[in-house]
């Protein structure tokens, strides 16, 4: 059995993985899985009939508080008649299940499945929502400018593999002691940091469209890498408070919530928090060491589209290559080597290529070899270990190939990502004549 395989729940949990998640392919699984049961199908059909009549109950228990004006937690009376709450939103879906919007359901599940189905919890969670929304006055939070200095903090950054949105909040900006006091213990600066954080998520539900099949869920990427520590009180009441919001007021909207280059303070006090989040809320959070970053993420997002500093291809602001170029893989069994050949089989062109690799700890070789055997061989670049993503062009004189050799020195096996591509390039003395 795999060391991967081995590994407790707990740990699993903490690399990134899930205990559900199996190594072997879908032919293996297919192979090994037993065919289900007739009492199997008969459960399913059950449990599947049982979830229809709790969100037709539900549905019914929202329409009539809708109508009654009492969806914000307390009976309307005759100045809150006046004023109808037939128009009411949720992340821009029509709460409103008669109107009959497709999105409504969808949404109405969420509530559903953070309280395992129960209709009574899952309605008082939907009225403590609306009414939270209401004080915080989060539905004009969008137009406000809150904390212009940390803007640089947070951004959304491609999708995933199921194509959620990906959002990365990062902490690099709390490196500076200085900025640190002005912003956690200044008068009011907390509530204000709130607000941003909350902004940010509302921006990230604006990409969701709610429909069948489509993304209605987000994918969070935490990253603590230079986040102050906690003897900061400001920063773990920020921390209590947004795990809490996340919980109670957003509930299926994050997919999964992924705490990256966590320092050693992060796993001890969280360790704590999470006992008082349902298991399954539990399981949205994941806990990334530093050595595990890369293959983690690339467990939800392809290469393409995870960004370089996070040991995928995609770079800001890319001339060269986009989402679409295709990327390959290639894997590199413990303490051996592979090549990777590019093929150019015309002459007065520039290739350009990305190679990429699952940790640190390869070295890597370049060079052109002419299909011509009177031709030199060019070493472009000599053994070097890599760290992030390799880059690097080369003008084309003669057909040949590009190889480029990958040692892994390593008992584990590695994965290799690159792509590639050429152009036609006209040399500097050809244009001046």
């Amino acid at each position: 059995m795999p060391e991967d395989e081995a590994l407790s729940k707990s740990e699993a949990r903490e690399d990134g993985s899930s205990p559900n998640e199996s190594e072997s392919s879908e032919e293996e699984i297919c192979d090994q899985a037993p065919l289900p049961s007739q009492n199997d199908q008969t459960c399913q059909m059950k449990m599947n009939a049982s979830r229809k009549k709790s969100l037709l109950e539900f549905r019914c228990r929202v329409e009539d508080a809708i109508l009654g004006n009492c969806i914000f937690g307390a009976k309307g009376n005759a100045r809150t008649k006046e004023k109808s709450n037939k128009d009411i939103t949720l992340w821009g879906v029509p709460l409103l299940p008669s109107k009959g919007h497709e999105a409504t359901d969808i949404v109405l599940m969420k509530f559903l499945k953070a309280k395992d189905y129960k209709v009574s919890d899952a309605f008082a969670m939907l009225c403590k929502m609306m009414k939270w929304r209401r004080d915080f006055k989060v539905d004009g939070i969008l137009e406000e400018n809150l904390c212009p200095k940390l803007q640089n903090m947070w951004r959304i950054e491609g999708v995933d593999k199921e194509g959620r949105p990906i959002c990365y909040l990062t902490s690099k900006d709390f490196s500076d002691r200085e900025m640190n006091k002005k912003l956690l213990r200044a008068d009011g600066k907390l509530e204000e940091l709130l607000r941003w954080r909350i902004q940010c998520i509302e921006k990230g539900i604006q990409l969701l469209n709610f429909s069948p099949g489509g993304a209605n869920s987000i994918l969070q990427i935490t990253d603590l890498k230079n986040a102050p520590g906690q003897s900061i009180k400001e920063m773990r009441w920020f921390c209590n408070k947004m795990i809490k919001l996340i919980h109670e007021y957003y509930p299926g909207i994050m997919h999964k919530n992924l705490i990256i280059n966590l320092p050693l303070w992060y796993c001890a006090v969280n360790a704590l928090h999470l006992r008082q989040i349902t298991a399954k809320s539990k399981n949205k959070f994941i806990f990334v060491r530093s050595a595990k970053v890369t293959s983690t993420l690339l467990k939800y997002i392809n290469p393409e589209s995870l960004l370089v500093q996070y040991g995928g291809l995609k770079r800001e602001n890319d001339i060269e290559f986009s989402a679409l170029d295709k990327v390959l893989e290639l894997n590199v069994p413990a303490n051996t080597y592979e090549h990777i050949q590019i093929p150019v089989n015309e002459a007065e062109r520039i290739v350009t290529w990305d190679v990429a690799i699952t940790g640190h700890d390869a070295t890597y070789k370049e060079e052109f070899i002419p299909i011509d055997d009177c031709s030199y061989k060019v070493l472009l670049q000599k053994e070097k270990k890599m760290g992030e993503v390799v880059r690097n062009s080369f003008y084309i004189r003669e057909p040949g190939n590009i190889v480029i050799t990958i040692a892994n020195g390593t008992f584990k096996k590695k994965k290799v990502f690159y792509r590639y591509n050429s152009k036609p390039c006209q040399p500097l003395y050809k244009l001046t004549t």
